[in-house]
């Protein structure tokens, strides 16, 4: 089932950027632009979808983009259930690349991600490029480069996680960003916790961005965990999605200092309303009322422990 929500959001991100929402020249690389037999969520409102996740997308840019500037890059990122994230292609064609940029997700997802890799230069290229010193390192579920690692883990245990990313080179003491997608809420409280509660024990300057459900207790919100049952996905966690106070509680209780978190209408009504006009002008978004009760059951939530007042 969390594979096919992923093949799912990767349809998704490849609509959108196909009708223009955004610009990403490397998602064609790991996934088919779906032609008349697009998913049946897309056929119903396709506008509601793309323009949602068009606002995840720039939401969470926004919040990396200023961890990286205000570190000047001097730090590393830990995209965590990364699937066929293209963020590591983009932030170098802007010359934003950390210090290390790693990955983590299932092996069987990495193992599809490193072949895809492997096997079209427009992807292998760019690591090819940032990377320096010994021979890059690469078998069926890990790359290791000195710019970009993949790492396949399962990230319900956080010593193996840990075990893993500091043989490709995790620096404890450099600032870090951790940045999860739709992927606590996959895990049980417990489970998500001790991933939490792991991150800010071990990184003394560091920032964790946390995108997925809220308002999960109104019967719109029942509706969407009634339909993901049905395509038998259970969301473990979805208990910690009650409220925005419930996400940022999480945070604070597993040992980061300070918490935010907007649902995702906020967040629209936050992006630079020029190019919020020009992306509405791409379809016409026919059924608002479904996109403003979307949007208010998502959020993107931050937290950061800073011990050098970054």
């Amino acid at each position: 089932a969390l594979f096919h929500n992923c093949l799912f959001s990767l349809l998704l991100h490849r609509f959108a950027v196909s009708v223009g929402y955004w610009k990403d020249p490397y998602i064609q690389h790991f996934v088919r632009q779906a032609k008349e037999r697009k998913a049946p969520e897309i056929n119903r409102g396709n506008s509601v979808c793309a323009a949602g996740y068009y606002a995840r997308v720039h939401g969470v840019s926004y919040l990396i983009k200023a961890f990286l500037q205000k570190t000047q890059c001097n730090s590393q990122i830990v995209n965590l259930g990364a699937g066929m994230d293209t963020l590591f292609w983009r932030l170098k064609d802007e010359n934003l690349l950390p210090r290390k940029y790693f990955e983590v997700d299932f092996p069987m997802i990495v193992a599809r991600k490193i072949h895809n890799i492997k096997s079209k230069p427009p992807l292998s290229k760019p690591i090819m490029e940032s990377h320096s010193g010994d021979s890059l390192l690469i078998d069926s579920h890990s790359l290791d480069s000195s710019r970009y690692s993949i790492v396949g883990a399962d990230l319900r245990s956080s010593s193996d996680l840990e075990e893993k990313l500091r043989k490709h080179s995790l620096d404890t003491h450099l600032p870090t960003l951790l940045v999860a997608e739709c992927v606590l809420v996959y895990m049980t409280p417990q489970q998500s916790a001790s991933l939490l509660k792991w991150a800010a024990s071990t990184f003394p300057v560091a920032m964790v961005i946390n995108y997925e459900q809220v308002n999960m207790r109104d019967r719109f919100g029942q509706i969407m965990i009634e339909n993901l049952q049905r395509r038998h996905c259970t969301l473990a966690g979805v208990e910690l999605c009650s409220s925005l106070d419930s996400q940022r509680e999480r945070l604070l209780g597993s040992g980061w200092d300070n918490a935010h978190a907007v649902d995702m209408m906020k967040v629209y009504s936050f992006l630079p309303q020029a190019d919020v006009r020009r992306i509405e002008a791409l379809e016409f978004l026919d059924e608002k009322e479904l996109f403003e009760q979307l949007m208010q059951h998502y959020c993107i939530c931050w937290a950061s422990k800073d011990s050098s007042n970054l």
